[in-house]
């Protein structure tokens, strides 16, 4: 079986538009602190910390240069079709923070989110 790989951003980065600033990705690190609570359910994910910035050749080799956004979760090719909010050349790919929160749940057995 193949993985699915979850893209998150190296914490701790800057960025030219906000300069002089010590910055994380506030939604990666959501992700960062449900995989740590729950490090056996994360097992089967291929995890990728990636720098900030652009272009992000590893997401683009899988899902094109304009879904970059990070998180994101590019799910491996064997993933329910239902699972996917978007595609890119037959891809499946999940890129909105709640719905990756859902996507864990549902395929990889981490806990629900409290609503």
């Amino acid at each position: 079986m193949q993985r699915d790989i979850l893209f998150l951003l190296k914490p701790g980065f800057t960025d030219p538009a906000l300069p002089g600033q010590d910055l994380y990705c506030w939604h990666c690190a959501l992700m960062e602190g449900v995989l740590a609570s729950f490090p056996r359910l994360g097992e089967n994910l291929d995890v990728r910390r990636i720098a900030f910035p652009r272009p992000r050749a590893d997401v683009i080799a899988l899902i094109g240069e304009a879904n970059q956004s990070l998180p994101v979760l590019v799910l491996a090719e064997d993933a329910p079709a239902g699972l996917a909010t978007a595609t890119h050349a037959g891809r499946g790919f999940v890129n909105d923070p709640m719905a990756i929160l859902d996507v864990l749940h549902q395929r990889h057995g981490f806990p629900l989110r409290h609503p």
